[in-house]
């Protein structure tokens, strides 16, 4: 079933790409909220019970739902998994972004290109030169195709159900809520859901690495990863991102946004004469091969799931 569901969602996303239907992202918003506005004090405890109150008794929901539903048949029960996928998933969230921003590059709409990273980095852009909005385009293609793709099918394949998939959305959506925001404002409030998200990011994180750095440059990957991976302030995602880098050979070393907020990345793929001002040339061979890098990408992630699905199969439960 496992198997089965990754496949049946993916058809679906080629269908009717999940961000399309911006009101389940509106609903999360709204949630965690609800969640901080009642339970925010300004200490890390408040956080703790928040976190677990609003993760906990949806993964119970949801195991029960999918348990009744596959014991009145296994094809509710997968109709359930799949439509769980379908919402957490997002093969080409931001696709649409991806593509409106390389049309506007390749025709010479600079400022319409600034628009549309602003509008999906959520961050103003409007100082940004074309290098950099390439650079920061496919850093962020990077750490979609990790959050969106890759660590909630890790998760999908360890827990039962629907269960990790769910557990991964709502943990990085609380992460991005209340981990990601300044201690002025939440004081303590969000620790707890920064720090037990990068404890669930580390594994997936680590194998979304390897395969950028198995369908790109592996020597640059590895040693992008070892040596700059600690420059994001968000660990796990640095582990993505200086990886994928390296595999692309690109840098985004001296890129800034509007705020002059360093974007940190690997430069050891970059040609000595290009350090610091990298040529437009090599953006645009990483830029465009960035989709097929990703699809291959995709295809390695398939197998290993496919493995995790045969161990679940035919490994013996405990009586």
């Amino acid at each position: 079933m496992t198997l089965v569901s990754l496949i049946l969602v993916l058809l679906l996303e080629q269908w009717r790409p999940l961000a399309e239907r911006p009101y389940l992202n509106s609903w999360l918003a709204r949630y965690s909220r609800f969640l901080q506005r009642h339970f925010n004090a300004g200490e890390a405890q408040h956080g703790v019970i928040a976190w677990l109150l609003g993760v906990v008794p949806v993964l119970a929901i949801a195991w029960g739902l999918f348990a009744l539903l596959a014991g009145v048949h296994p094809v509710l029960g997968l109709v359930f998994n799949v439509g769980v996928l379908y919402a957490t998933m997002g093969f080409r969230q931001g696709s649409h972004y991806f593509t409106e921003i390389h049309r506007a590059l390749r025709e010479g709409e600079i400022d319409q290109a600034r628009a549309v990273l602003a509008l999906w980095r959520g961050q103003p852009g409007a100082l940004l030169d074309r290098e950099n909005v390439i650079r920061l385009t496919i850093e962020q293609a990077l750490a979609g195709s990790h959050r969106y793709v890759f660590g909630v099918m890790f998760w999908y394949a360890v827990l039962p159900g629907p269960v990790g998939a769910l557990f991964y959305r709502l943990a990085a959506h609380l992460h991005g809520r209340w981990g990601k925001v300044e201690e002025q404002e939440y004081g303590r409030f969000g620790w707890f859901a920064r720090e037990v998200f990068h404890v669930i990011d580390w594994i997936p994180a680590r194998l979304t690495a390897i395969s950028f750095a198995v369908v790109g440059n592996f020597e640059d990957a590895i040693y992008c990863w070892r040596m700059q991976a600690a420059r994001w302030a968000d660990r796990m995602l640095g582990v993505v991102l200086a990886s994928g880098a390296g595999a692309l050979g690109v840098a985004a070393e001296r890129a800034t946004d509007q705020f002059n907020i360093a974007i940190n990345g690997c430069s050891h793929a970059v040609n000595s004469a290009d350090k610091g001002t990298l040529a437009a040339a090599n953006h645009a061979h990483a830029y465009f091969s960035l989709h097929k890098k990703e699809n291959k990408v995709l295809i390695i992630n398939l197998l290993y799931f496919k493995m995790a699905f045969c161990y679940k199969k035919f490994t013996p439960v405990a009586a």
